[in-house]
C-alpha cells in the first residue's frame, strides 16, 4: 500500500496537472473568440470584393461581353484539395474526423472518372500524418499559424501554391475540407468549393442593382481587374476557412480540457480520501505505539 508521502506527492502532481488544464482551457476560450472575430471582420472585405466584381460585371454586361473565369473543366484538368487539420493534439477526434472526410472527398474525385489523383495540400501536421497512414501523402504541407497575426501569411502561402498548381499542374477545381463549429457540433467536417467561381454566382452579381445612385467607374483593364478580384475572392475563402477551422479546433480542445478537469477532480477526490484514510491509520498506529510503550514502562515498575 502507498505511503503517506507517496499519496501527498500524487496529490501535488494532480494539482499541477489541473492548473495546466485550466490554463489551456482559458487560452482556448480566448482564442475561439479571436478567430470568430477574424471571420466576422473578413466579411467586410468580402463585401468590398463583391462590389468590385459587381462593378466589372455590370460594365461587361452593358458592353455585351463576358469575362472568362476558371469555370469550365476541360478534359484532363486536375482536381485539388486543401485539407485543414491541426498541429497540436488534445482536441478530441478533431483530426480523425477531418481525415475521414478528406478520404471520402478523394474517393469521390476518383469515382468521377478522373485518372490523375487529386493534388493534396494539407495544413496541419496531425491531419497530414493520418492521411499519409491511409495512403494519401500530402503533395504540399504547411503548419498552422501560432496566433491570429499569422493567419494572413499562412493563407498567402496556400494561395501561392494554388496558383502554382493552376499554372503548372493544370488544376482548375479547388475544394477546401475543414472542420467548422456550429450550434450542433464543435467540429463538423465540411467541403467548400472555392474554384472555379460559380457562374450563377457571378451572373447574380452582375444583375444586382448598385447600392447607390452614383454608378462605379474604373480605369484599369477590365480583364486584369477581374482576375485580381478573383484572386482576392480566393484569399477571402481561404482565410475564412482557416479561421473557422482554428475556432473549431480550440472549441474541441476546450471541451476536451473540461472533460479532463472533471476527471482530475474525481481522481483528486479519490486520492484525498485515500490520503485521509492513510493519515488516520498512521495517527492511530502512532498512538497505539505510544500507549503500548507507556504500558510496558508501567509494567516494569
Amino acid at each position: 500500500m502507498e505511503t503517506l508521502e507517496a499519496l501527498s506527492a500524487r496529490l501535488a502532481t494532480t494539482e499541477d496537472i489541473k492548473s495546466i488544464v485550466r490554463t489551456m482551457k482559458s487560452l482556448s476560450s480566448a482564442s475561439i473568440r479571436q478567430y470568430e472575430h477574424a471571420v466576422e471582420a473578413m466579411s467586410d472585405y468580402e463585401r468590398a470584393i463583391e462590389l468590385g466584381l459587381r462593378a466589372v460585371l455590370r460594365d461587361r454586361r452593358r458592353q455585351g461581353g463576358w469575362l472568362p473565369t476558371r469555370g469550365e473543366r476541360p478534359p484532363g484538368r486536375r482536381h485539388a484539395l486543401i485539407v485543414i487539420g491541426s498541429d497540436r493534439g488534445l482536441c478530441g477526434r478533431f483530426n480523425d474526423r477531418i481525415a475521414r472526410h478528406a478520404r471520402l472527398a478523394i474517393d469521390a474525385v476518383a469515382s468521377n472518372g478522373e485518372q490523375a489523383r487529386p493534388l493534396l495540400c494539407v495544413v496541419g501536421l496531425r491531419a497530414a500524418a493520418r492521411l499519409e497512414a491511409a495512403g494519401h501523402p500530402a503533395d504540399r504541407l504547411f503548419m498552422l499559424p501560432g496566433s491570429i497575426a499569422g493567419l494572413a501569411g499562412s493563407v498567402q502561402k496556400v494561395a501561392i501554391e494554388v496558383d502554382r498548381w493552376s499554372s503548372d499542374e493544370g488544376a482548375n477545381r479547388v475544394d477546401i475540407v475543414f472542420n467548422r463549429r456550429n450550434e450542433h457540433a464543435l467540429a463538423e467536417p465540411v467541403r467548400r468549393a472555392v474554384l472555379p467561381v460559380p457562374r450563377d454566382y457571378l451572373d447574380g452579381l452582375s444583375r444586382q442593382e448598385w447600392p447607390s445612385r452614383g454608378l462605379p467607374l474604373f480605369r484599369m483593364d477590365a480583364a486584369r481587374l477581374f482576375n485580381w478580384l478573383i484572386g482576392q475572392y480566393l484569399f477571402v475563402r481561404l482565410y475564412q476557412s482557416l479561421a473557422e477551422s482554428l475556432a473549431s479546433e480550440h472549441a474541441s480542445r476546450m471541451a476536451a480540457m473540461q472533460n479532463a478537469e472533471r476527471n482530475i477532480d474525481n481522481r483528486r477526490e479519490d486520492l484525498q480520501a485515500q490520503y485521509r484514510k492513510k493519515r488516520q491509520e498512521t495517527i492511530t498506529r502512532e498512538l497505539l505505539d505510544v500507549v503500548a510503550g507507556f504500558e510496558s514502562v508501567h509494567a516494569l515498575r
